[in-house]
């Protein structure tokens, strides 16, 4: 019986013994999603915040994964409403979910900002619209027209002694400085949870949690479970 359940996929996707920390498995999966190439942002993830409002959710993209010290890096706006929570509250949580793979990761944890320094150095590696955009946007504040954003981009290439050739990448290298109120956090993770899907809902799921400080490091101790799915 043992071996017709192996033999029909049902014996799981996980290890039978959880290894002491769930990093390197959920830094796996995330980078094998890369190379597949089979969703159009597999570096995607649902990012929930909480304030007064209640709840929210979005999706953002994960620039960075810490399997020594187990954190998750996304950049905004400070001042959007998820970077105000994230501030306020000093929690968030995230999911990935790759389809293609039948696999979904949970993470939730303390948020902090990232080093500066590390917010300079990949700001100026994003695309130079980007950047733009990151200036003229009050991300998340109301917006008369679109035109306004438009006009404020104007605004910005000329504070920056940027034209459109720049934009076609025939205008030589130009560096902006990075707006105050955008930057990177940290998502030091308190609880990931690994799932694998299987047939017949008979899915693999398991759940590591620690503490972190605080302000949080890593190099403490996980605590793993198998859950039913």
């Amino acid at each position: 019986m043992d071996d017709a359940w192996s033999l029909g996929g049902l014996d799981g996707g996980l290890p039978e013994e959880l290894p002491a920390s769930p990093m390197a498995m959920l830094r796996a999966w995330f980078d094998e999603g890369l190379r597949a190439k089979a969703t159009p942002n597999p570096d995607a993830m649902v990012l929930a915040t909480a304030g007064e409002g209640g709840p929210s959710a979005r999706v953002v993209l994960c620039r960075g994964m810490s399997v020594e010290d187990g954190y998750l890096v996304f950049y905004t706006n400070y001042e959007s409403r998820k970077g105000r929570e994230c501030e306020a509250s000093g929690r968030a949580a995230a999911v990935f979910h790759w389809d293609h793979a039948e696999r979904q990761a949970r993470v939730e944890g303390v948020v902090v900002r990232s080093p500066a320094e590390e917010s300079d150095a990949y700001f100026q590696r994003r695309p130079l619209l980007s950047r733009l955009g990151a200036w003229a946007s009050e991300q998340s504040r109301p917006m008369t027209s679109r035109a306004a954003l438009l006009e404020r981009t104007r605004e910005v290439m000329e504070r920056f002694g940027i034209t459109p050739m720049h934009l076609l990448g025939e205008g030589g290298e130009v560096e902006i400085p990075r707006p105050p109120c955008w930057g990177g956090f940290r998502l030091w993770a308190t609880s990931v949870e690994l799932w694998v899907g299987g047939d017949g809902r008979l899915h693999d799921r398991a759940v590591w949690r620690r503490e972190v400080g605080d302000p949080p490091r890593g190099g403490g101790s996980w605590e793993s479970v198998r859950l039913f799915p």
